[in-house]
């Protein structure tokens, strides 16, 4: 059944291809070294990754393609806050400002930063070695063409409906797929981000006078918590409504490796670089909407 999202079901759903891009199988996992011993990968001296170094990786992983696909999810969830917070007063000036908010430049901009700062640089030709390989390749493309696909509510809701009919079936298929999800944590993980961008929602509102004072903090942080088991529900319902999509032309022996090499350290490594990353975006994306709609509240202009 189709229906407007909360602020929570959205940021779940946006959030979700966190980890899917991030537990690939690796091809190999050697580290490149300079002729010294040190591990060479694009380092600023100081130890860091650079931007400069990991962004062929954010380019194999479809991060330049994933962010207007999050734009497009951002603006129907705008469309929804309109309609629900300040109906009538939204209109271009409101679909506007969404839209420099999920501001793909910036967007990709921030993704690499937040992978950059916690990489390390051994560890980048490793991934890279699968994720420009054939199947890394085709992985990506299933992911992004699955993601863009449930961009229509239509989809998605027979994409949640042929999960549930699998996972009562007892098919096999549905273990390989909750391996995947445990293997990464995707539940869990992606409960996390959305509260913490409900909580910057709530501090965004706040900042921009929409409670008047009348809220204090421990009582938006109540407010924040009480969404878990909701948000919780709708995660893993999106998860393996998506996962189910995506990877249904891999085989099982696909699936079964892509779970299993997700679990190396490379693959952990990138794992957590991407959840963070991600988190880091939609907070600050999740807090300008908050301090937007609160003007518009208001019936001010921006």
């Amino acid at each position: 059944m189709t229906r407007a999202r909360p602020l929570a079901a959205l940021l779940v759903a946006v959030a979700t291809s966190v980890a899917l891009f991030a537990a690939g199988p690796l091809a190999a996992q050697t580290q490149v070294q300079t002729q010294d011993g040190g591990q060479d990968g694009g380092q600023d001296g100081s130890g860091a990754v650079t931007v400069e170094a990991v962004a062929p990786l954010a380019e194999a992983l479809g991060i330049g393609e994933l962010m207007p696909i999050m734009r497009d999810e951002g603006l129907d969830y705008g469309a929804d806050l309109a309609r629900d917070m300040f109906p009538g007063r939204g209109g271009d000036r409101w679909t506007a400002q969404v839209g420099r908010i999920y501001d793909t430049d910036r967007m990709r901009r921030e993704m690499e930063q937040g992978m950059a700062a916690r990489l390390e640089a051994g560890k980048i030709d490793a991934l890279l070695q699968f994720f420009e390989s054939d199947l890394g390749r085709r992985i990506v493309g299933l992911e992004l063409s699955a993601r863009r696909a449930l961009l229509d509510p239509g989809v998605e809701e027979a994409s949640e409906e042929a999960a549930t009919e699998l996972e009562a079936s007892g098919d096999p298929r549905f273990d390989l797929l909750q391996s995947f999800v445990e293997a990464n944590d995707l539940v869990e993980m992606n409960v996390v981000g959305a509260l913490n961008s409900n909580w910057a929602f709530y501090q965004g509102l706040d900042a921009g006078g929409a409670f008047d004072g009348q809220l204090t903090e421990e009582q938006m942080l109540a407010d924040v918590w009480a969404q878990e088991e909701q948000i919780r529900a709708e995660t893993r319902g999106w998860v393996y409504a998506y996962l189910g999509m995506a990877y249904e032309p891999l085989s099982d022996d696909e699936l079964a490796a892509y779970t299993a090499l997700s679990e190396t350290p490379e693959g952990e490594a990138l794992n957590a670089a991407l959840f963070a990353a991600f988190d880091e975006m939609f907070t600050r994306i999740s807090r300008e909407l908050g301090l937007a709609a609160a003007t518009f509240m208001a019936g001010e202009d921006i």
